[in-house]
């Protein structure tokens, strides 16, 4: 796994907010390839995991937080 970075407290607590609420949401997110990607579905889980931060979509998408482009137009900020 290539070394993690933490992002920024408050977009954490945004994300987990948005869990809480079951909103939809447009994300934009990077792959591993290096593939942009853009859906539109429900976060359901903010989470920790092989020493970095995941969230988890209804689909059962999981992605590495710090592989976030944005989240409804937001961009992602860094620690």
């Amino acid at each position: 796994m290539n070394d993690y970075c933490l992002v920024d407290c408050g977009f954490h607590d945004q994300l987990e907010v948005l869990a809480t609420l079951r909103q939809s949401c447009q994300i934009s997110y990077r792959t591993v390839t290096g593939e942009i990607v853009q859906v539109q579905d429900q976060i359901v889980d903010v989470y920790a995991a092989k020493q970095a931060d995941f969230l988890k979509l209804k689909d059962g998408t999981e992605i590495r937080l710090d592989r976030l482009i944005s989240v409804n137009g937001n961009p992602t900020r860094f620690a």
